[in-house]
């Protein structure tokens, strides 16, 4: 454990995740400027509406960084102009230096020639590090404000939305985007002055030949725009294709276990190779498309510096046109065709990155379904009062409306011991997430301490209430940063206790290294039913006020029931608890059983008052205990 502390103690608020909501609303010292801007980036992202938002929202990422921003097309200006140099030097040097014999006027060339060259060598690289440095920062709050995006929407979202498309988003789409922002941008401007540098150049040398090469215009224009018609759609497609590509490895890989034990290896990887034979029939238009442009644009190129050759050489053959404009002519074309296949090849890079930029506004204009009020009130600590008020509840909305729980009232005291039981579907789950404000009631009011749930800050909410759901999950991390995680700075002592209550401190024990065990993804070292005992240590040491089982002891077997059997009573000792459970002895020992049926109250009371009326707990226990006892 002591590597564990260490790390934590180094790691600061960021550490835990207590640390990590204080900072993202703004209430703990570890936020600072760059949270700040995070936090001010997405309204000017969402402000960017209409057409033209895609290239808006690209500007308002780079909007911190302006100084530098302006600092590299400084230098970009220089390296373009001290590249477009070497033309009109080599006429300079053919004209006035080699054709007159003056070795003063080639010297002189060779000098501004040198000159030239080192500026273009010192700007470069200095539009290469701004490039990169804005690239980056502005990329790195990116994928920060999507993550802290992410937190602050509610679990009704990620019900609807795979994570593999979300990790999709975070990772191609944003490395799409870096793309853009780190070449495109560069690109375009760089091309785009060259283009313009060199027709003026063309111009000064020879107005005849430069007519002659802006015949070409046309062709080369209508060719572009045949270009981006027909690749517009294609990379839109392959974001998609890609995004449900990585959705379902993601959702493959987390159920390898059942994959493996199915059988169904053949299965999955004939849908894996449908998916990605349609990410690569998409990929291949565009692939088409490029064999078909580009080369073209190429062919045209050495169309022009022949007709150019031809023409030009018979005019200085007549001495009409001097050899060294012909020769200067010949060199600058080079910047005329190759800043027309760059600012193409950009349009390639533009589409993929402004698809991204799309499918990353989706992400972001999505809103959160339970947001905390302006006047919301912080709970202090509470005696853990809970009360449903004539409470409905329903999944959806519209004729699609599912019905999870209708008129339900119920007044719970601090520390009561509720059971909540009754057949799949009968609501009880929904009960323990209205409790814990996943969602909002369609109806009535959900209180704790006479608090509405709608009044009061998630944070001071969910600080005080632990949640053991039926399949414990566990982060890559150690078993000691597993049962602190809900409370980063408790001590190594602290650990040990939590873990000793409930039962678990044997099986850590014997593990290879004890409290400083890796548990893998999700805990995959470990059984389900360490994994439970670990889930209920993490609830202890944390302390809540209010706690949820939700089918927490389903995953322990007979043996291990009875041996955190005392460590659960302490963990419901003094706490108002919410229990789903169908173990018997779960059920007994509780102080109220609350019997729902398709989203009703139909009976409360002890065990064995229950028992006595013969009703629909009666009914139940009465098939739970055959099932025990078979």
């Amino acid at each position: 454990m002591n590597r564990w502390r260490e790390r934590g103690r180094s790691a600061g608020p960021a550490a835990g995740h207590s640390g990590a909501r204080r900072g993202s609303n703004g209430h703990g010292g570890g936020r600072g400027v760059r949270g700040e801007r995070r936090a001010d980036l997405i309204r000017r992202l969402r402000a960017t509406q209409g057409r033209g938002r895609k290239l808006r929202g690209l500007i308002e990422l780079l909007r911190p960084y302006r100084g530098r921003v302006t600092l590299m097309f400084v230098s970009l200006v220089a390296a373009t102009g001290a590249t477009l140099a070497p033309a009109p030097l080599a006429a300079l040097a053919i004209n006035d230096g080699i054709r007159h014999n003056s070795m003063s006027t080639l010297d002189l060339i060779v000098v501004v020639f040198l000159f030239a060259a080192l500026v273009q060598w010192a700007a470069t690289a200095l539009q290469t590090y701004l490039t990169g440095w804005v690239g980056q920062r502005a990329l790195q709050d990116l994928r920060l404000r999507l993550f802290e995006h992410l937190q602050t929407l509610s679990i009704g979202f990620y019900s609807r939305r795979p994570v593999g498309v979300l990790v999709s988003r975070m990772t191609n789409d944003v490395e799409a985007l870096d793309t853009l922002v780190s070449d495109g941008i560069v690109t375009l401007f760089q091309s785009s002055l060259t283009l313009l540098g060199t027709i003026v150049i063309l111009f000064i040398f020879d107005v005849q030949l430069a007519l002659l090469t802006c015949l070409i215009f046309p062709l080369i224009a209508g060719a572009s725009f045949v270009f981006r018609l027909m690749s517009a759609d294609a990379y839109r497609r392959t974001r998609e294709t890609i995004g449900a590509i990585t959705a379902y490895l993601q959702e493959t890989l987390s159920g390898i276990r059942l994959v493996k034990s199915s059988g169904q290896e053949h299965r999955h990887l004939r849908r894996f190779a449908e998916l990605n034979e349609e990410n690569r029939t998409v990929n291949m238009t565009t692939v088409y498309l490029n064999a078909a442009y580009f080369p073209g644009i190429e062919l045209l190129s050495g169309l022009v510096t022949v007709g150019i050759l031809v023409y030009g050489g018979i005019q200085a053959i007549n001495g009409h046109i001097l050899v060294g404009t012909v020769v200067g002519f010949v060199l600058a074309l080079n910047n005329f065709f190759d800043p027309i296949q760059q600012l193409s090849n950009l349009y390639t890079t533009y589409q993929s990155g402004m698809a991204a930029l799309d499918k990353i506004f989706e992400l972001l204009d999505e809103q959160p379904e339970l947001e905390d009020r302006v006047d919301a009130v912080v709970l202090d600590r509470i005696d853990g009062r809970i009360t449903f008020d004539d409470v409905s509840f329903a999944y959806g909305s519209g004729e699609g409306a599912v019905r999870a729980l209708t008129n339900v009232s119920l007044d719970i005291p601090p520390g009561q011991t509720v059971a909540l039981v009754g057949e799949t579907g009968a609501g009880k789950s929904t009960f323990a997430k209205l409790v814990a404000r996943f969602y909002d009631p369609t109806s009535g009011a959900v209180l704790v301490d006479d608090h509405d749930l709608r009044a009061v800050t998630a944070e001071s909410l969910r600080s005080q209430l632990g949640i053991v759901p039926q399949e414990a999950f566990l982060f890559s991390g150690t078993v000691c940063e597993n049962i602190a995680f809900g409370r980063p700075y408790a001590t190594e002592e602290e650990v040990a206790n939590a873990a000793r209550a409930v039962g678990a401190e044997p099986f850590i024990a014997a593990l290879v290294d004890g409290y400083d065990t890796p548990v893998g993804e999700r805990g995959a070292q470990l059984s389900s039913g360490q994994r439970q005992l670990i889930a209920f240590a993490r609830a202890l040491i944390a302390d809540p006020r209010i706690l949820v089982l939700d089918e927490a002891t389903s995953n322990v077997d007979i043996h291990t029931e009875g041996l955190i059997e005392q460590g659960l009573r302490r963990l419901l000792a003094g706490r108002t608890a919410i229990v789903i459970a169908h173990r018997l002895s779960t059920i007994r020992g509780a102080g109220r059983i609350v019997v729902l049926d398709h989203g009703r109250i139909v009976e409360q009371g002890s065990h064995d008052e229950l028992l006595d009326v013969e009703g629909h707990y009666w009914r139940l226990y009465r098939d739970w205990a055959r099932q025990a006892a078979a």
